[in-house]
């Protein structure tokens, strides 16, 4: 079983993660991902772990499509997995308008075509090949990578509702899904139907609290969905979910501007199906689920509690990794 963790750590330097990740390793996690919003970016942290921990695989979740130029994205790719022959999966999405717009200062148009577009474009860029294509969202004229790598890294695609997964199942080889319920995954994977190539991977980011005082973790889950499911395609996706209901209160709360009571009227199942928490084997215990429901890498977002420090998240670390049986 796959078994991966979100990297890099907060208030743990990147200059110090090179215990961090040995630690990781050595408590039994097979895999290292990143995520890339406005923290670290979700190459460098990959990079060091691929030079300082050779048996973990890497991957993002994700890499954006419309933050980098198609040919950049490319040689980015291209250098890691160079850097990690064999080890490295690059997770592409289309991310969201405040992190494209108005945090990076594109234009945030067509996203299932520009992912679709930057997915082909990728598959045979990352072989060598010269590209010289008039894509429906972008242009590329006669680009060839000067350092391919060897061995093409898998791509695969972070998506929430039909037309996205479909794509993902039939152009892509995996899937990188985020913000659901272990019980939303057989319903997801079935939207996205039979995928086209043998080994489909199947990536889950799960956010776990781990801590046994349920109140905070609640608090802490509920700011945590306030903050994401208010993202329109979030938001569209838990509707498709069917949990319009349940979350409306959170919509009309944060439209109309009050954030305190957006955040507390998420119901407490709510937080509990998303946001597994309790002490770390009884969060790997959730994390399992996801696994029986089809995942085939789950990948913990580590969500601390406030008095977690250093040593501290070195022993939730090994106590989910214990866990996953």
């Amino acid at each position: 079983m796959r078994w991966g963790i979100t990297v890099p750590f907060g208030g743990v330097p990147l200059a110090d993660h090179r215990a961090v990740y040995a630690e990781v390793a050595a408590a039994g996690y097979t895999d290292v991902w990143t995520a890339e919003v406005s923290g670290s970016d979700g190459f460098t942290p990959l990079a060091l772990a691929a030079a300082w921990e050779p048996s973990l695989r890497l991957g993002t979740a994700v890499a954006p499509v419309f933050t980098r130029g198609p040919g950049l994205l490319a040689m980015t790719a291209a250098a890691l997995a160079e850097a990690a022959p064999g080890r490295f999966a690059l997770g592409i999405g289309a991310s969201s308008p405040v992190v494209v717009t108005d945090w990076n200062a594109c234009s945030y148009v067509d996203p299932l075509g520009r992912t679709r577009d930057t997915l082909r474009f990728l598959r045979r860029a990352l072989t060598g090949e010269t590209v010289d294509e008039e894509y429906p969202t972008f242009r590329v004229r006669r680009f060839r990578l000067e350092r391919p790598p060897a061995v093409p890294p898998p791509i695969l695609l972070a998506a929430l509702r039909p037309r996205m997964l479909r794509l993902a199942a039939v152009e892509a080889d995996g899937v990188i899904l985020n913000w659901l319920a272990a019980t939303d995954v057989p319903r997801v994977l079935a939207a996205a139907g039979p995928p086209a190539r043998a080994g489909f991977e199947v990536a889950a980011r799960i956010f776990v609290c781990p801590t046994a005082d349920a109140a905070l973790a609640r608090e802490v889950g509920r700011r945590l969905i306030a903050a994401y499911l208010t993202v329109p395609a979030y938001a569209a996706f838990h509707r498709w979910l069917g949990r319009a209901d349940e979350l409306e209160p959170l919509w009309r709360a944060w439209a109309a501007g009050d954030r305190r009571a957006a955040a507390a009227s998420v119901p407490d199942a709510v937080v509990d199906a998303l946001v597994p928490h309790g002490p770390p084997e009884a969060c790997a215990a959730q994390v399992r689920a996801y696994v029986d429901n089809g995942v085939t890498t789950p990948v913990i977002a580590v969500v601390p509690p406030p008095d977690l420090d250093p040593a501290g998240l070195m022993r939730v670390l090994r106590g989910l990794a214990e866990g996953r049986g």
